[in-house]
């Protein structure tokens, strides 16, 4: 198989790359050769979609599949989609559950309504760009591109920091602040098992959207931080605190305590997608503990997060010390684990 991964030196593409090559794919990478090394064996295509000419690499040439994380101007996309049609087999453009339009019920199917969204536009926000680009492949290739839309995103090389943040805080020790319930579900999706769905699916030819995450209720909260404590080895103290006194201190579920939304939050359906099309086209998860571990290893050898590969910088995650300290200092009948 011939793949031409459209970035291939960030979070998802990376270990996409890697992915392809462990089955002894022939791998083309294209981006505009800022960030990071190409791995040995694949071929570095070096461009910028947004430059006047910068398309002038991927002229030529033909392709089985193609993989794109692209998150910018959906104009940009369909002109790559334009360049390409007629010289690939398929097209898998990885998306996000952020198209969904509010509100989202919990149990979000991929037939549910989009935000509206310009397939010509060439600014927006997140969820506008995400699925400006799916109309504008859509346009091109019908029902030639799978539609990944992920869920939240954990393992080796992640790059906004949600699970090193919970691994770097019960490292530390302590008493430390467990957003409750302990059994809450948790619904997630380790990058290599992304990567290889990807694979999977675009050489099947897949077409249309489908929800590209674990299954709901696979893990729950108390489980992922058992694990951080297991993994770290670290004397913490987990303080159970009940959602409404974490929601009225004017915590932010998802940002202040990463990963965590209580049940009954307008966010809550990002953690309780359905993904019964995942499934049956052949979606496979590893267990919880093999992410925390294996997250906690590459944590340990970079020492701290890379940069967002071709994307602006992000405030940080995670809950500012004192704020811990403040809420875990007043009185609570939760238990401690």
């Amino acid at each position: 198989m011939r793949l031409l991964m459209l970035g291939g030196t960030g979070f998802v593409g990376g270990a996409t790359v890697r992915e392809a090559l462990t089955r002894g794919w022939s791998v083309t990478v294209f981006n505009r050769g800022r960030h990071g090394a190409a791995p040995a064996g694949v071929r570095r295509l070096v461009g910028d979609r947004l430059a006047p000419d910068g398309l002038a690499a991927l002229a030529d040439g033909e392709w089985d599949l193609v993989v794109d994380t692209w998150d910018g101007a959906p104009r940009a996309a369909r002109t790559v989609a334009r360049l390409l049609d007629g010289r690939i087999g398929h097209y898998v453009y990885v998306s996000s559950g952020s198209v969904y339009a509010p509100p989202v019920p919990v149990g979000v199917t991929e037939q549910s309504p989009v935000v509206d969204a310009d397939p010509d536009a060439t600014e927006g926000d997140y969820p506008q760009v995400k699925a400006g680009a799916e109309r504008a492949l859509r346009e091109v290739f019908g029902e030639r591109v799978l539609l990944a839309r992920a869920g939240l995103i954990l393992g080796p090389g992640e790059d906004i920091g949600r699970l090193p943040w919970w691994l770097s805080r019960i490292a530390r020790g302590g008493d430390v602040l467990a957003p409750g319930p302990a059994d809450l579900p948790v619904q997630y999706i380790d990058v290599r098992d992304l990567a290889a769905f990807l694979l999977d699916a675009g050489s099947a030819r897949r077409g249309g959207p489908v929800n590209v995450v674990g299954r709901p209720g696979s893990a729950t909260f108390g489980e992922l931080l058992d694990a951080c404590r297991t993994v770290t080895g670290a004397d913490a103290r987990l303080r159970w605190v009940e959602p409404e006194r974490i929601l009225a201190a004017g915590v932010v579920p998802w940002n202040d305590l990463p990963i965590w939304i209580p049940p009954g939050h307008e966010w809550r359906w990002m953690q309780e997608k359905d993904v019964t099309r995942a499934y049956a086209d052949g979606l496979r998860c590893r267990p919880l503990a093999d992410t925390v571990a294996d997250t906690w290893s590459w944590l340990r050898r970079v020492g701290e997060l890379p940069s967002r590969a071709g994307r602006p910088a992000r405030p940080p995650v995670g809950l500012d010390p004192q704020r811990e300290a403040a809420l875990l200092a007043t009185p609570t009948a939760d238990r401690t684990g």
